[in-house]
């Protein structure tokens, strides 16, 4: 699934291509796509047409539209598979166009929801008092976020009876971190992801903070982390950090800071990829 800086990534363009725009018509292919907008899809259309569409903003995983001239935003998750692509009108469809938002001017590029796995979806709801989408007002701000307080997540870090990935996963703790970040980061920093996060003081969870927003701003100046054709810009480009990754997918290769084979453990219906000895295991976990 798409982590923090793949979802910036797409931010950044729609910020880029879209805000400004004003809605002329919306079309909605597929009903799984607006399932979150519970009025369906005829509404959901309703609701976007005539309006202009503000600077996009993120929060964790999470990207929105406000609706400029209202108190609504359209949010939008990427599930496994969401695109939001910024194509030309004349270009074919693609297979999977889920939901098609043409605008009012003559740049003759419209915006397109396409979801091969429709796991993801886009919906229109009432903004909070501080612009956030209501439905997503919990969760909370991400490592990179200029408001994120350090200090009260060392806190809860050291208040909470968990695993150190546990809690990067944690998205009322902190918001964006996923699971090839949350591998990459507890191997910069050299901690098992069982560590438990009573034992971190403030300095070791201040150096795994600094290490998950390194990696993470590492994979924006990459465009991103790309396994496959489904994770792609707003102009379905890839991203290539996953070139660079020190820990998640390498599996018996060796670590790239002592040498030994890298392990693979099952977590939580996902994988953890450490180094055996340079995160070793506390002893309830061995």
């Amino acid at each position: 699934m798409p982590e923090l800086p793949e979802v910036e990534v797409v931010r950044r363009g729609l910020e880029r291509w879209v805000t400004g725009r004003t809605v002329a018509a919306t079309e909605v292919l597929h009903p799984r796509a607006v399932r979150r907008h519970l009025a369906g899809g005829e509404d959901f259309a309703a609701r976007l047409t005539g309006h202009t569409i503000g600077a996009a903003r993120r929060r964790g995983k999470y990207l929105w539209l406000p609706l400029a001239d209202t108190d609504a935003s359209v949010l939008g998750h990427l599930g496994m598979s969401g695109q939001l692509l910024v194509q030309p009108g004349s270009a074919p469809d693609e297979k999977h166009l889920r939901v098609r938002i043409r605008f009012a001017d003559d740049l003759a590029t419209e915006l397109r929801f396409v979801d091969q796995r429709t796991f993801g979806g886009l919906s229109v709801h009432d903004n909070a008092p501080d612009g956030v989408p209501d439905v997503i007002a919990h969760i909370a701000r991400d490592p990179l976020d200029p408001e994120f307080d350090d200090a009260a997540f060392f806190a809860a870090l050291r208040s909470r009876r968990t695993t150190v990935k546990r809690a990067l996963l944690d998205q009322s703790l902190i918001s964006g971190v996923g699971n090839i970040y949350a591998d990459e980061a507890l191997w910069r920093a050299r901690l098992h992801y069982e560590r438990p996060t009573a034992t971190l003081g403030t300095p070791r969870a201040a150096e795994l903070l600094g290490h998950a927003r390194d990696v993470m701003n590492a994979a924006l100046d990459a465009g991103g982390t790309s396994f496959d054709a489904l994770y792609v810009n707003v102009n379905g480009q890839s991203g290539y950090f996953d070139r660079s990754l020190d820990a998640y997918g390498r599996e018996d290769e060796p670590c790239r800071r002592c040498g030994t084979p890298m392990r693979r453990r099952p977590w939580m219906n996902r994988s953890s990829y450490f180094c055996p000895r340079c995160q070793p295991a506390p002893r309830a976990a061995s």
